[in-house]
């Protein structure tokens, strides 16, 4: 069977063990994602596997003829000359060579006597060298590199480019179909998704399943590993440990463990305590010399229990964001074309407060433009953009990033933003967004492509605003660092509009999709879930483009649909309304308690009992009438969005 096997593998950088005796089999059928934190080592154990570094000590194994396809998290620039379609083509030259040899035996068998041992070995041999050229699909190259290549997201006016006129992130899938392509018995992937859209992962991940090779995958996309893995081996420590199942049945178990070590390591610690301060006390007393030497030997003998240096977990919180009304942003027959080439046209959608909106749509379909758009970075060719009353935007997006200059130090940088509540926990902050240790004092301006993304995006963060517009928020984040972000994004009360290729993100932020396709948009109400279902169904209804007299609505049944459409209209307009006045009763009840507290803040006031014993009660029960108008808004305004998404599914 074919395998890469580590046995006893160690690797150290200077004093520091990065790896050590780890113990590791990737074979055919196997698919394992690998985790640990940044630095853990991961891509160093990918290089070893895949031949190309070697180990201080232990030993590696690979079983004859067995091929490895490695694609690391960056490759070199592809030079001037081949075109897409002949750097892929080269994929097949294993199968060529295999062909060549088939065609020896071939050769050799005809001067052999049918039916000798040697005859008999060769068959063997030549029949399994035929197995071999069908699973690189040799014979069916073309059709073979057609399917993956346009799995990937190239289209055919793409074949004829030359490999040197693509950006950095699809010569990255260049690179990937290459590795495909080569049909290897072991694929080592390190962060494959970082460059690809939802359709090329979606594509990808259905190409693993059926992957019948090993693979080891490094992710930072936590559907993406649930769906592709069946194992996942844990860098900890320094050592490598597998657990059998997802990952997120991994989460749970290690969390389980991770508890069950701190409970351990506490209690030793207690013990030491314990101990130390026994000797303290009776170091120097003769009587104890021999009960004080037992516990010194005690300590020496005594197997420590080690925990990793855990980063504390956080919940990020953004500033109070300013009041908007309930519409923020209504747009109208927006198009825009680069270069004669239209992106998309009359588009319209509108967004409320609270929304969390996803703009999907394959690779060019113009959803980083929609934002630029947006965020009034661009100017659409025509149509509008009206914005709501009080409404504070903030952009994200990597050019931006690229963009910014400045000389000062990453902490200096935050801290001149930060608000004055949020000081003290910057360097948790910038550790949750990984930047560790020395690195908050490097300068800005030496900042590599993947930190100054992350540190314009938690600046951005730390800034007053309740229109939040992100465009891949999430690329050059860890899976810790993504789960930061999520839980302060699902618990901002104003507003986001957001692009991301992350399912897992996407699934869980989502309350309501525009969808850009074909130059049109669409837009869906609820999550994430129902546009994929929603999507599905109009799929398989797209076929029967005549429809059967029997499914033809009758008069009646139109009559009793716009008896409904009106019940709906008027229970909104009444729950709209409702709304209207539960908010007015709250900006009353906030005038009222600023009023209160500064009159219980007056030296006079506060020096007459019975008086501040009056205001007190009032500023209570202020408060006890505050959150229950809040909770009674809150379910109005629930009433209200799932009323408007009713009133938009029957309008379509």
């Amino acid at each position: 069977m074919p395998l890469v096997s580590l046995s006893g593998v160690s690797v150290s950088f200077g004093e520091r063990r990065l790896l050590d005796t780890v113990n590791l089999t990737i074979s055919a059928g196997m698919r394992v994602g690998l985790v640990g934190p940044n630095g853990s080592g991961k891509s160093t154990l990918m290089r070893i596997l895949a031949g190309l570094s070697s180990a201080d000590s232990g030993s590696v194994v690979r079983e004859k003829d067995t091929r490895v396809s490695y694609v690391p998290q960056s490759v070199a620039q592809y030079p001037d000359g081949p075109t897409l379609w002949d750097e892929s083509e080269g994929a097949f030259a294993r199968g060529a060579a295999l062909v060549a040899e088939a065609g020896e035996l071939e050769e050799r068998l005809g001067g052999l006597t049918a039916g000798s041992p040697e005859a008999e070995a060769l068959v063997w041999k030549h029949h399994a060298l035929l197995e071999k050229i069908e699973a690189s699909g040799y014979h069916r190259r073309a059709e073979s590199q057609q399917r993956v290549l346009t799995g990937l997201g190239f289209s055919r006016t793409d074949f004829s480019k030359p490999c040197a006129a693509f950006s950095a992130g699809w010569q990255m899938r260049i690179a990937l179909a290459r590795a495909i392509l080569e049909a290897p018995d072991i694929l080592l992937l390190d962060e494959p998704t970082n460059y690809l859209d939802l359709e090329a992962r979606t594509w990808l991940e259905q190409f693993l399943a059926e992957f019948p090779g090993g693979l080891l995958l490094v992710s930072h996309d936590r559907y993406f590993l649930d769906v592709v893995v069946q194992s996942i081996a844990e860098i900890f420590m320094s050592r490598v440990s597998v657990f059998t199942g997802s990952y997120t049945h991994y989460e749970e178990v290690r969390s389980r463990e991770l508890e069950s070590l701190m409970d351990r390591w506490r209690e030793q610690q207690e013990e030491i305590a314990r101990t130390e301060a026994f000797i303290s006390r009776f170091r120097y007393n003769a009587s104890k010399a021999r009960l004080v030497q037992s516990r010194i030997t005690a300590l020496e003998k005594m197997e420590r229990i080690e925990v990793p240096p855990l980063t504390k977990a956080i919940r990020f919180a953004f500033p109070p964001p300013p009041p908007s009304g309930r519409l923020v942003l209504s747009a109208q027959g927006l198009s825009r074309s680069y270069g004669g080439r239209q992106v998309f046209r009359d588009v319209g959608f509108e967004v409320s407060r609270g929304d969390k909106l996803v703009v999907v749509g394959v690779n060019g379909a113009g959803k980083s433009t929609l934002l630029r758009l947006v965020s009034q970075t661009e100017a659409p060719d025509s149509g509008t953009l009206r914005w709501g009353t009080g409404v504070v935007p903030a952009f994200y997006s990597q050019e931006h990033a690229d963009a910014w200059t400045s000389g000062r130090q990453v902490i200096e940088e935050l801290e001149s933003s930060a608000p004055t509540s949020l000081i003290p926990e910057l360097r948790t902050l910038l550790g949750s967004f990984l930047f560790r240790g020395d690195d908050v004092f490097k300068s800005v301006s030496v900042l590599s492509g993947g930190e100054r993304s992350r540190l314009t995006l938690l600046l951005l963060l730390l800034r007053p605003a309740n229109l939040l517009i992100l465009d891949e928020p999430t690329n050059h984040l860890d899976l810790a660092s993504k789960d930061v972000l999520l839980r302060a994004l699902q618990d901002f009360p104003g507003t986001v509009i957001f692009v991301s290729h992350d399912r897992h993100f996407i699934s869980h932020l989502a309350t309501a999709v525009l969808e850009l396709r074909d130059g049109r948009a669409r837009w869906l109400p609820g999550d994430y879930e129902y546009y994929l279902s929603k999507s599905a169904q109009d799929a398989a209804a797209e076929p029967s483009a005549v429809r059967h007299p029997a499914a033809e609505p009758s008069a009646r049944d139109g009559a009793a649909d716009r008896a409904e459409d009106k019940r709906i209209k008027s229970e909104l307009r009444s729950l709209e309304r409702e709304e209207e006045r539960l908010l007015q009763r709250l900006e009353a009840l906030e005038s009222e308690k600023r009023s209160l507290e500064a009159s219980m803040a007056d030296p006079e006031v506060y020096a007459r009992g019975d008086k501040m014993k009056e205001l007190a009660r009032q500023h209570a029960e202020n408060e006890s009438a505050h959150a229950k108008t809040m909770q009674q808004w809150e379910e109005v305004d629930a009433r209200a969005r799932r009323t408007r998404d009713l009133a938009a599914r029957r309008s379509e």
